[in-house]
């Protein structure tokens, strides 16, 4: 079990330096720059910019100073978006937003979806089962910046029961909205999973035994094939819920939420780099932690992962 979680850490931290790598190197393939602007900049200046952030050394060489820099901890600072200002204090100030908004979507997922999926198994080939997986499909084929758009003008602008824009620390209602929208499209894909789980586990001997000794059906779905049944939902669950952190970029900016999307954006816009690169890293290691939090509860719901060797 230790030789498994060592090896998890280790890929990892592989992802991750692969993930920063390729950052860079596409950065720096980009057509612009963060010092290109819509008003022509004389070289002289222009050579100064670079200069000032090390863009007048060879390649390799910003890449080693980035990569020396991210592993003692440093960032860097903003050069375009928000001039002068150090990454990890703007990260710091987005984060909790988007980290909100994703734990929220996430409840919203898990209440909707697991509990559909159950639903689904226990009326197998029923018409509840047919509706659930029909709408399940449906969450699976619409993107967010489709469902997004339509909660916003439906339930906010017609109906007027949400906000449809903004963000208040204080009031939860702006937040519902974009929520519901991150945790439509993992609900969908948690009903199906938890569907094909619970059927699989339904139909072992061990169930059969059970309901032949006269067990009453809720017990059994209770004790016996909750606990089996839901592994492929656990298996799904972290990269699930980093891939809706990651995934509110395009939300924040429907909804007008000051998190880490907004800011990813404009960073993309201007080029600028080192705002490229935290969101890339921060988002990277939330789906490598999430995936190994996943592995760990795995294991604890099914013992015989115990004893399986890592590959």
């Amino acid at each position: 079990m230790l030789r498994n979680i060592s090896n998890r850490l280790f890929q990892g931290l592989l992802v991750l330096f692969v993930l920063g790598t390729l950052t860079f190197f596409l950065v720096h393939a980009l057509p612009y720059g963060p010092f290109q602007d819509e008003k022509a900049v004389p070289p002289q200046v222009m050579e100064r910019l670079e200069k000032l952030h090390g863009y007048d050394k060879p390649l390799l060489t910003q890449y080693g100073l980035r990569l020396k820099n991210i592993v003692q901890g440093n960032l860097g600072v903003s050069i375009k978006v928000m001039e002068g200002r150090q990454i990890s204090e703007i990260l710091g100030q987005a984060f909790p937003v988007s980290l909100t908004l994703g734990i929220v979507a996430m409840c919203i997922a898990i209440s909707i979806g697991i509990p559909a999926g159950i639903l689904a198994a226990i009326r197998r080939n029923t018409q509840v089962d047919y509706a659930i997986t029909a709408v399940a499909l449906l969450g699976i084929c619409l993107p967010g910046f489709v469902i997004g758009p339509l909660l916003a003008e439906f339930l906010g602008g017609r109906l007027g029961w949400f906000p449809a824009s903004g963000w208040d620390p204080r009031d939860p209602s702006p937040m519902f909205l974009p929520a519901l929208t991150l945790g439509l499209a993992s609900a969908a894909y948690l009903s199906r999973l938890t569907r094909a789980g619970m059927l699989e586990v339904l139909n072992q001997d061990f169930i059969r035994t059970a309901r032949a000794k006269g067990q009453k059906g809720s017990i059994i779905i209770l004790r016996h094939a909750l606990r089996g049944g839901l592994i492929p939902s656990i298996a799904y669950l972290g990269p699930a819920f980093a891939a809706t952190i990651s995934g509110s970029v395009v939300v924040e900016s429907i909804f007008q939420i000051p998190g880490i999307g907004r800011l990813f954006i404009k960073a993309i816009e201007t080029g600028d780099e080192s705002l490229i690169m935290g969101p890339v890293l921060l988002y990277g290691s939330l789906i490598v932690l999430a995936n190994f939090l996943a592995d760990l509860l795995q294991i604890w719901l099914n013992p015989r992962l115990r004893t399986v060797k890592a590959p």
